[in-house]
């Protein structure tokens, strides 16, 4: 437990930087910038991602918790899960601009559940 506070806030920094790197490249596809094909933001978010990962685990271990006796991170997880895909729908795989911009939007909102739910450690929408 010694480590929990700062991988905690090294956690929250990071979701933070995920959101808002997604929110800029999301911006850039609505636009249909060339520079969303720039290395850095091809490379950013999966260092980013990775360490949001590695921490989240940590604390998982550390706390005691599971996606089994915890239904906020299970709600969490199952939410992140939709966040990737429409992520991946907003950036890459959607085969219109008005698909990709639904998406993302869909993925913003995801966000914001997965930082209420985090905040309040209930799956519910009570906390809006």
């Amino acid at each position: 437990m010694e480590y929990y506070l700062p991988v905690r806030h090294l956690h929250m920094l990071l979701a933070a930087l995920s959101g808002a790197l997604f929110f800029w490249r999301g911006l850039l596809m609505l636009r249909q910038s060339p520079q969303l094909q720039l290395r850095i933001y091809r490379i950013a978010p999966h260092l980013i991602d990775s360490g949001l990962l590695a921490a989240a685990l940590y604390l998982a271990i550390v706390s005691g918790q599971s996606p089994g006796n915890s239904p906020w991170l299970l709600a969490k997880i199952i939410a992140l899960l939709a966040y990737i895909g429409l992520g991946m729908v907003a950036l890459k795989r959607g085969k219109t601009q008005t698909q990709r911009a639904l998406a993302f939007g869909a993925a913003i909102l995801t966000y914001a559940y997965i930082v209420g739910v985090a905040l309040s450690k209930s799956p519910t929408l009570g906390w809006w």
